[in-house]
């Protein structure tokens, strides 16, 4: 019966759903209202009775510090040094006691300054005499609470201070002299504690005068503005007392007032995000504040308190969220119990095909075991056979009833048992599951190779241990023929080693030897060159010793003669003769010493004045026209100076000697430029070239015999290829044959430092 109802009841509900859905939802609005105006109220009251508390502490700690100070102007204005330097101080040295006497006295009270002035406003003695600006010599008659204290009373007030530009409040008493006012002390404290100790982000406290300007705020970017917007004299009149010196006094940006019945406030203000750690963000945002305020009693200052509405909004959307689980919680379980009738129906339905799934399931697992390549075994707590299928009964030789409840261990060669033993009884350092290699035992005592894993399962609450075991010995037989092969390998690794490091050895004798052989040929051709060169030389000393000799006997002469000064003349002769001979022997030494074969910074010009001191004699003789290139001081190369100056002197030579028996004789040389690369061209007027691609070849020439082994263009060839660069021959259209010497480009600066090195 009870059966009949809920079903019809559940279809009752199906049938109506759509209604059902609109007053689900509206009375969840309803709610929803309801909840949200209620928990505003409840907050914003809690709010405002804990903001009220934290403003009528902070008014406590104000009053407490002033109270401190307000009767020390008058307890300082009995003091009888005072009238020393009153109405005018009359020495220095009155004027530094009292100085002194102040700044002693504001050190032990704690004050920001204490000065004192005289009946003109004029300030004679302060305790920051001493500092970088002094308030000594300052007047401050316009001071409202200067103009209290000379009329005899006890003056009080709050501005920026003039000379300073800190903040502070000032307390003032008259200095009396027979009942007449001859001078006034000041002490100005600091009411900035606020601002520094103040942690609450959600709360900022203010001060402000009576005029609502700001001169204390947590937020430096509200100071010295105002919580109302001032009316035009009001403003004209606080700025023309220099009492928050040039400030503009900008109103907050309140853009809505909501009064509340408790007198305070709720205002929505246009606010700067902030950052971590305090820095003002460029977007502004609007945002609700609880504004308190209360006057600080005896001052003329209020103090004021905006409470972030931000907790209100949390704590509404708190309640709203848990308003509405508690309704759709609500709302489940009428869903809940509608439909648990059905779910029971249905539950034994499940279990049934639950059941019948299980036994399936199960089926495919043992055919799966039974049919599987590895040896599964099942083992108890106690490390004793529970199961095994048919694969580990054919590798053990076993069958499940003579095995069963017998210890795993007999299964493996003694050896191996100690390993699986103590992984099985020693469950606190069982960390994974054992996978080893070890040798199984037939049932006919003979052993195999097997590869063996040890886990657990849990099965009914307990555990136990299910081990696989595989059969390698055709992977055991291909590893041991795997390593003969890999030690035959290694041995013939060894012998070809052997064969490579002697070859290798030859290989760097014949190098070492054709390396000396190279630079010897490089020496003789020098030394050919030289041959040549000595022959020129030859010629041209001559003429300076037969003139030397000339000079010597008729030096001897004209000494007998007494004729000093023309014996002074014919030394000085000889000694210029023998300054000639030694710059003619000069390039031949130069030229005949070795490269030091190393890669540097060269100087194209430089080269150019080597080749030509070694050739110039030759070239001279044979009238010889050689053009060099304008811009060679802007020419470096990375390479050798000795090796460029013998490649230069070889073409040189043999442009000479192409040209030899004609009229003109003229040698050309140009220059040219890129990023990375010199080029230099050298051009001859002679027949040209037979075969320009042989012509580097060692031992061609196409001189006479006696005049050249051809080896001087093959040893040029040879060098530029060592310093990076490139060598190449030609004939050029109009006649005459054309080198072209490419070398690598040195940068300027660095050029510049080389030469400056070599300089110096």
């Amino acid at each position: 019966m009870s059966h009949n109802i809920l079903g019809a009841s559940y279809h009752g509900w199906l049938n109506n759903r759509p209604a059902l859905i609109v007053l689900v939802f509206s009375v969840f609005a309803l709610i929803m209202i309801q909840t949200a105006l209620l928990s505003r109220q409840q907050t914003l009251d809690e709010l405002e009775r804990k903001t009220e508390a934290d403003l009528n502490r902070y008014i406590l700690s104000v009053e407490q510090k002033l109270d401190r100070f307000k009767d020390l102007p008058k307890l300082l204005s009995t003091h009888s040094e005072l009238y020393a330097v009153l109405p005018v101080p009359e020495n220095e040295t009155e004027t530094l006691r009292v100085n002194r006497y102040l700044e002693q006295v504001n050190e032990t009270i704690g004050a920001s300054d204490t000065y004192l002035m005289n009946a003109e406003g004029l300030t004679v003695a302060a305790s920051n005499w001493a500092s970088e600006r002094p308030f000594v010599g300052g007047n401050f008659r316009f001071r409202p609470y200067f103009q209290d204290a000379i009329r005899g009373q006890a003056g009080r007030y709050f501005a920026l201070g003039t000379t300073s530009l800190q903040r502070g409040y000032f307390f003032s008493y008259p200095v009396f002299d027979k009942q007449q006012v001859v001078g006034v002390v000041v002490v100005k404290i600091d009411l900035n504690d606020v601002e520094e100790h103040w942690a609450d982000p959600l709360l900022d406290i203010l001060v402000t005068d009576a005029d609502d300007v700001i001169f204390i705020s947590t937020r430096p970017e509200w100071m010295f503005r105002t919580l109302r917007p001032l009316p035009p004299e009001d403003q004209q009149r606080v700025v023309q007392s220099l009492r928050y010196g040039d400030s503009a006094l900008i109103p907050l940006d309140i853009i809505n007032r909501e009064p509340l019945s408790s007198g305070s406030q709720v205002i929505t203000l246009l606010d700067q995000e902030r950052k971590h750690g305090g820095e003002v963000a460029e977007q502004v945002r609007s945002k609700q504040y609880l504004l308190l305020s209360k006057a600080i009693p005896d001052t003329g200052l209020h103090a004021s308190v905006l409470a972030s509405l931000k907790p209100v909004e949390q704590r509404m959307i708190t309640a709203l969220m848990l308003v509405a689980f508690i309704y759709v919680a609500l709302v489940l379980l009428i869903l809940v119990l509608v439909a648990r009738h059905r779910i029971k129906r249905e539950r034994t339905e499940f279990q049934t095909r639950e059941h019948s799934a299980l036994e399936e399931s199960e089926a495919r697992v043992r055919a799966i075991i039974d049919n599987t390549h590895a040896g599964l075994i099942t083992l108890d707590t106690k490390g004793c056979i529970a199961s095994l299928n048919p694969t580990a009964e054919k590798l053990f030789g076993f069958n499940a009833q003579e095995i069963c409840g017998q210890y795993f261990s007999q299964l493996l060669a003694e050896e191996d048992r100690a390993v699986c033993w103590h992984h099985i009884m020693a469950p606190e350092e069982r960390e994974s599951e054992l996978m080893v290699e070890a040798s199984g035992r037939r049932k006919d005592h003979s052993v195999f190779p097997i590869e063996l894993t040890i886990g657990t399962m849990n099965v009914d609450s307990q555990q136990q241990f299910l081990v696989t075991i595989h059969d390698i010995t055709e992977r055991k037989e291909y590893e041991q023929q795997l390593k003969n092969a890999r030690e035959d390998l290694e041995f013939r690794v060894q012998e070809r080693t052997a064969d490579l490091s002697r070859a290798n050895s030859k290989l760097l004798e014949e190098m070492a030897l054709h390396s000396r052989t190279q630079n010897e040929l490089i020496q003789t051709a020098k030394l050919a060159v030289l041959g040549q060169l000595s022959a020129g030389i030859n010629h041209e000393l001559n003429q300076p010793l037969t003139a030397i000799r000339n000079y010597a006997d008729n030096a001897s002469a004209f000494l007998q003669r007494s004729k000093y000064d023309v014996v002074a003349s014919n030394l000085h002769e000889i000694s210029g003769l023998t300054e000639r001979m030694a710059k003619i022997i000069h390039p031949l030494k130069e030229f005949a010493r070795k490269s030091s074969g190393q890669i540097e910074i060269v100087s194209i010009r430089a080269v150019r004045d080597g080749a030509m001191s070694v050739m110039y004699g030759r070239l001279d003789k044979e009238e010889v026209t050689v053009v060099w290139p304008q811009n060679l001081d802007e020419l470096y190369v990375r390479g050798d100076t000795l090796r460029l100056e013998q490649v230069f002197v070889n073409l040189l030579s043999n442009a000479l000697q192409a040209m030899t028996g004609q009229a003109e004789k003229r040698i050309e040389i140009d220059a040219s430029l890129t990023q990375d690369r010199v080029t230099l061209t050298l051009r001859d007027l002679g027949p040209g070239l037979e075969e320009p691609g042989k012509v580097f070849e060692p031992f061609y020439t196409t001189k006479k015999a006696g005049q050249g082994l051809g080896l001087g263009l093959s040893i040029s060839h040879r060098i530029i290829e060592s310093l990076q660069g490139r060598l190449s021959a030609g004939n050029h259209p109009d006649g005459g044959a054309v080198f072209t010497l490419e070398l690598p480009r040195a940068q300027v600066h660095a050029a510049d430092e080389a030469l400056d090195k070599t300089g110096s």
